[in-house]
């Protein structure tokens, strides 16, 4: 039985939340391997909804959950977000919850300087969630970082504590801001450091063990491709990796472990902050379109803007994160529509293109190349297998199947876990 991870093929905000725990119930561990409380999932249980911004979503369905290396973990986040699910009956232990012993902490002067940055930067902003993401990761890379294992040793935190505030501090001065408090910092570590160690161990150990036995792993990325620091919309990115080959290096396992690569997408597009969009509606339809899809972001409650889908995208985050299955969300959010439309190419400058260009003038003056199918005026809402399809919504996602070179593996026709179409069995693979 494969191994399956689950990432993001759009710009976020694809609905991973939903088929995360649809597929957790079958899957023995649940694994964040990027990102950090910028991430927000929201899943739907009967009439319960747990919005989780950096637990794993097997947390919800008690399957053992682990927040892996790669991650950038704010523990005091942490702690409320564990407090507030136990409030909804959720068990949070560390039987059910393991934390990588090598994780980087996100601090308080990170999320200062994200906040700070992003206010100076006026009409430049990237669209940050000003969670300290960014500075934390930065600080991983330049090897200044305190991580997990070391609030196990604070007593020994002076030479690092050295180095990171005098990279800190000269970054805060030139804000016109005050140096880092040390002796406040290391009170805050001291009061949060048992709460986390709680849930710590070396995961890598346990998920080589995990996969030596055939238990089945699912792999869970945040944000998504078009958003990674390296294939997405450059500067408008996140921090970090977001493709599936991330999995294996932000969990301890190696890359054969990852198995089948579910990418989720929306039957639009929609996409949070700044940054090219090159089928945003800013009309009806768009209106619409947010509107019937609930479409404020989990974490930031922003407006998400909308439009067609893009297969052009699509199709080039299946090739770079190397795609198995295509999960389709939102389907029914097209409903109704009289006609609808995919991207197909673009045309730059008098040439047509078939791919999104690396540069960001490039990237903010494609036009979009549209393909129109008539759209179907039945329910797809709650459907559960092709029969209960619209003949011509069927078409519509073979025409995308066609488009992105990737065969679809589950539709999704709401936010209610059964209602899924299953197409091919990730887990079967």
């Amino acid at each position: 039985m494969a191994n399956v991870a689950v990432i993001g093929a759009q710009w976020g905000d694809e609905g991973k939340g939903k088929i995360v725990d649809w597929l957790a119930e079958r899957a023995d561990l649940v694994v964040r391997f990027q990102g950090g409380h910028n991430a927000g999932h929201t899943l739907v249980i009967g009439e319960n909804v747990y919005k989780l911004s950096l637990l794993p979503s097997g947390i919800v369905r008690g399957t053992p959950s682990v927040i892996g290396n790669g991650v950038v973990l704010d523990p005091w986040a942490l702690r409320a977000e564990v407090d507030k699910l136990r409030g909804q009956g959720v068990a949070v232990t560390p039987d059910t919850l393991m934390i990588a012993d090598n994780c980087a902490l996100i601090l308080p002067f990170h999320r200062d300087l994200d906040a700070l940055r992003e206010d100076a930067s006026g009409a430049g902003k990237i669209g940050t969630t000003r969670r300290g993401i960014g500075p934390a990761y930065e600080d991983k890379v330049g090897r200044r970082a305190i991580r997990v294992c070391d609030l196990a040793h604070l007593d020994d935190l002076g030479p690092q504590l050295d180095r990171l505030t005098a990279h800190h501090d000269a970054l805060r001065a030139g804000f016109g801001e005050p140096p880092i408090d040390r002796a406040a910092l290391l009170d805050e570590l001291r009061g949060i450091a048992d709460f986390v160690l709680a849930f710590a161990r070396p995961v890598w150990l346990t998920l080589n063990e995990a996969r030596r036995r055939g238990r089945r792993i699912l792999f869970e990325g945040a944000q998504g491709v078009l958003l990674d620091v390296d294939h997405g919309t450059y500067p408008f990115v996140t921090s970090s990796n977001t493709i599936a080959g991330t999995a294996a290096g932000g969990s301890g396992l190696g890359p054969s472990a990852v198995g089948f690569v579910l990418g989720i997408a929306k039957a639009y597009t929609t996409r949070v902050g700044s940054g090219p969009f090159p089928t945003e509606l800013q009309d009806e339809i768009g209106q619409r379109l947010g509107e019937r899809g609930h479409e404020f972001g989990t974490v930031t409650g922003r407006k998400r803007r909308c439009g067609w889908f893009d297969a052009v995208l699509v199709r080039q985050s299946v090739a770079v994160s190397g795609v198995t299955g295509i999960a389709l969300t939102k389907l029914d959010v097209l409903d109704g529509l009289e006609t609808i439309r995919i991207c197909t190419g673009y045309r730059l400058g008098g040439r047509v293109l078939d791919h999104f260009p690396a540069h960001a003038a490039d990237q903010a003056a494609v036009e979009p190349i549209y393909e129109e199918i008539p759209g179907w005026s039945e329910s797809t809402a709650g459907a559960r297998s092709w029969a209960q399809l619209p003949a011509q919504a069927i078409k519509y996602i073979r025409r995308i199947e066609e488009l992105i070179q990737c065969p679809v593996a589950l539709v999704s026709t709401s936010p209610e876990r059964e209602d899924t179409i299953l197409v091919r069995d990730p887990f079967a693979d």
